[in-house]
């Protein structure tokens, strides 16, 4: 036990995972407990500063802070990891059978990724989320629709360079399924560079999700989320500026955790690194 907790402070990779599906873990569990109903108003003690009572202090609708930012992660990282869970599981198929079959399919598909990525992702998931109507579901759909691309292309190049070598001819050769050769040989190949992006993606997702919430595209009120409690708290940042900077905290806490530990990732699997290291 004490070798398996040394090995995981001495890798920061593990390290830095560690700490990041720690911090996950406690967003998703402490709604369960925390100590007032993130929905509930009390006038009677609106823009109360940091307390023993209120450990965030309460907002301009005397709504406990801690509370509607232990329930607001939900919507913020959890949007952004089903929305970054539903484009794997488009982007990584569609990669790897335009990848290895090529020819027509492959033109297809590729035009369609040009064409989505030729615009930047926050331009086409503003337009998006404005013609589905404002909500989180609505806001998903949005986010897959600009991510699916970059996990679909980069399967796609991984997966050209990889059966142009020996050991997939002979798979071929042997007669064996094109499903099989998919699943055994190329689709373990791509899982690296796959997380990397994933993770750092975890990141640009949440910054996404909060500022179309910040627009007023995302989580609608009363229901609490990051980006939609900075917006509320920007006409009282004079007077109560933890309104603003507890939530943006929280944001940039969860864009610097999957920052790092992508970066770690992609010096793990980065092949140059190896080899020069060695």
């Amino acid at each position: 036990m004490k070798k398996a907790v040394k090995q995981v402070f001495q890798n920061k990779a593990r390290l830095i995972g560690l700490v990041l599906a720690l911090f996950f873990l406690a967003l998703f569990a402490a709604p369960l407990f925390v100590p007032f109903d993130p929905l509930r108003t009390d006038m009677a003690n609106r823009l109360q500063p940091i307390s023993p009572d209120h450990l965030l202090g309460t907002d301009h609708l005397g709504r406990d802070i801690f509370s509607r930012m232990m329930a607001g992660a939900k919507a913020t990282v959890g949007t952004a990891l089903a929305a970054i869970a539903i484009s794997l599981c488009i982007g990584v198929p569609i990669g790897l059978i335009s990848g290895f079959f090529g020819g027509r399919l492959d033109r297809i598909m590729m035009r369609i990724v040009d064409a989505v990525m030729a615009f930047p992702d926050y331009i086409v998931a503003i337009v998006l989320s404005g013609l589905l109507g404002p909500g989180l579901m609505n806001l998903i759909l949005a986010v897959v629709a600009v991510k699916w691309v970059g996990y679909a292309r980069l399967v796609r190049s991984t997966v050209f360079s990889e059966k142009q070598k020996d050991y997939i001819a002979l798979a071929e050769l042997t007669g064996l399924h094109p499903a099989a050769i998919l699943k055994k040989h190329l689709l373990p190949h791509v899982l690296g560079n796959v997380s990397v992006l994933a993770t750092l993606d975890i990141g640009k997702t949440v910054l996404m999700i909060a500022a179309l919430s910040y627009i007023g595209l995302g989580a609608q009120p009363p229901h609490p989320e990051w980006g939609a409690m900075l917006n509320d708290g920007k006409n009282y940042f004079l007077h109560a500026p933890w309104l603003m900077v507890i939530p943006g905290l929280a944001i940039m806490f969860v864009v610097l955790l999957s920052n790092l530990y992508g970066d770690s990732l992609r010096d793990r699997f980065d092949v140059k690194n190896k080899k020069g290291v060695s």
